[in-house]
């Protein structure tokens, strides 16, 4: 039987309103150990801030982190996965699209979880390079 996207995701993926400023999120990314954020509005995900997107859309173009919330730099062309697609179509759809990490959401668009190119990367082959990194401790 086929692997699916609930089988390889990370749930509970952190998730922050969209005026969440910028250096709020990163004390939070670092508190979870994650690269990267989910932006809500409401409840709903409109878009994902990635710890780069902080560095070279705020930090490099001299916003003040302080003052910049999540939604002035966000991506929000999001392509999103359902629990129940095969692992196959994960791969493909961050292949098409050239991204690193896919938000898994239900019906109404709330966040389940988060599948990265290190998750499929350990899925598809353990005994990678990438696989291996993916699994190994993080450096504290």
């Amino acid at each position: 039987m086929s692997r699916t996207v609930k089988d390889v995701m990370t749930e509970k993926p952190l998730a922050l309103q969209a005026g969440t400023t910028l250096v709020e999120a990163a004390l939070a990314m670092r508190n979870h150990d994650v690269g990267n954020v989910l932006l809500l509005d409401n409840d709903t995900v409109v878009g994902i801030v990635t710890d780069r997107d902080i560095v070279i859309r705020s930090v490099a173009e001299g916003q003040d982190p302080g003052q910049t919330v999540l939604a002035q730099i966000s991506s929000r062309d999001l392509t999103s996965l359902r629990m129940d697609q095969p692992v196959e179509e994960a791969v493909k759809l961050m292949e098409e699209r050239a991204v690193r990490r896919l938000p898994v959401l239900d019906e109404a668009g709330r966040p389940l979880g988060i599948v990265s190119i290190g998750d499929l990367a350990v899925e598809r082959d353990p005994s990678s390079a990438l696989g291996q990194i993916s699994e190994a401790e993080p450096n504290r």
